[in-house]
């Protein structure tokens, strides 16, 4: 049986169109933990969870937080696919066994992620106009500083647009501003370079190429704007940063933070929003797209899928759309049966 449910999630995956690496991956983690427990999935309890994570958080070097994590991740999923009605191991396992599988990861035995979520999309427009906002008061108030509020607010919106790391946006230059000869229209703005992508322990930093996706087209007006008018006004003469400082020099990582919190505050948002919030929000917004799974795994530079899933966050908006969708789904086939069916 529990091979049996092996090849069924191995299958359900690869009709996603997963790497046969993650794949791979997921399938050990599972083995792994049924070793541990020296039970199978219809014995787990999260008792069992427990024990496991505290056994490899003991190891020496234990594991890596964000490694816990995606391995949770990867449980959860598993335990979602095997009680999931609609594939019956639960039926089969309790005419077999007299037991059937539980998910045995919840919010209390698994990573706390409460503090990083998506922003609503009330609260993303809240947030870009208040950026705007800062540059108008200053400009109005005729203060020093305007060109740093434009650059603030241009530089949130990137990190949206392109669902950047802190490090990632630093670190870009005005070379990693790419052509996308599919995206002719947006001209030097089709895509964006990252060289200094989160790299693997003992691994160089990991290069990879962000488009720009037609729901975020809107920031190439803006990056233009930016890169041709408003940058230069900084005298950076050779400095090859996309993102400079009143003194000529690289933004730094610190300051992204400060200005996201600066900001935060303008728009009157909840405090547990952070600067990392905006990769959130541009991985589930790919999502709710319809953008497949594996592209928005290439687009934020994502070892597994398991990760890219632990950033996603379904809308209200979004879950009602399905909800209406399915609705007038259902009410045309009733429809179609003509008056008087049953």
């Amino acid at each position: 049986m529990f091979e049996a449910m092996l090849r069924g999630w191995d299958q359900q995956q690869q009709s996603r169109l997963l790497a046969r690496k993650t794949i791979d991956d997921r399938l050990s983690l599972v083995r792994r933990f049924a070793l541990f427990t020296a039970t199978y999935p219809w014995e787990w309890t999260p008792e069992d969870v427990d024990a496991y994570f505290s056994h490899q958080l003991s190891l020496d070097p234990p594991l890596a937080h964000s490694t816990v994590r995606g391995q949770q991740g990867d449980l959860q999923m598993f335990c979602a696919f095997v009680t999931d009605g609609r594939y019956g191991w639960a039926k089969a396992c309790e005419e077999a066994f007299g037991q059937f599988p539980v998910q045995v990861c919840h919010g209390w035995n698994t990573a706390d992620r409460s503090g990083r979520r998506a922003l609503t999309y009330d609260e993303l427009q809240a947030f870009f106009d208040a950026a705007d906002d800062r540059v108008e008061q200053t400009r109005k108030r005729r203060r020093k500083g305007v060109l740093a509020a434009w650059r603030d607010s241009v530089m949130l919106k990137q990190v949206y647009a392109y669902g950047t790391r802190r490090r990632e946006t630093s670190m870009l230059d005005l070379p990693d501003l790419r052509h996308n000869p599919r995206a002719k229209d947006y001209g030097r703005f089709g895509a964006l370079e990252v060289r200094f992508g989160k790299a693997s322990r003992g691994s160089p930093p990991k290069r990879r190429t962000v488009l720009t996706v037609p729901e975020a087209d809107w920031i190439v007006p803006v990056l233009e704007e930016w890169v041709d008018e408003v940058r230069p006004g900084f005298s950076p003469g050779g400095h090859p940063a996309l993102w400079v400082t009143e003194r000529c020099g690289r933004l730094g990582v610190r300051r992204l933070d400060e200005v996201f919190t600066i900001v935060r505050e303008h728009a009157a948002l909840p405090p547990e929003l952070d600067l990392h919030c905006l990769r959130h929000t541009y991985i589930t917004h790919l999502i709710e797209f319809g953008y497949p799974e594996r592209f928005v795994q290439e687009q934020v530079g994502h070892a597994y899928a398991s990760t890219t899933a632990l950033y996603t966050w379904m809308s209200d908006e979004y879950r009602n759309r399905l909800m209406e969708k399915s609705l007038r789904r259902r009410t045309e086939r009733v429809g179609g049966k003509g008056l008087g069916s049953r």
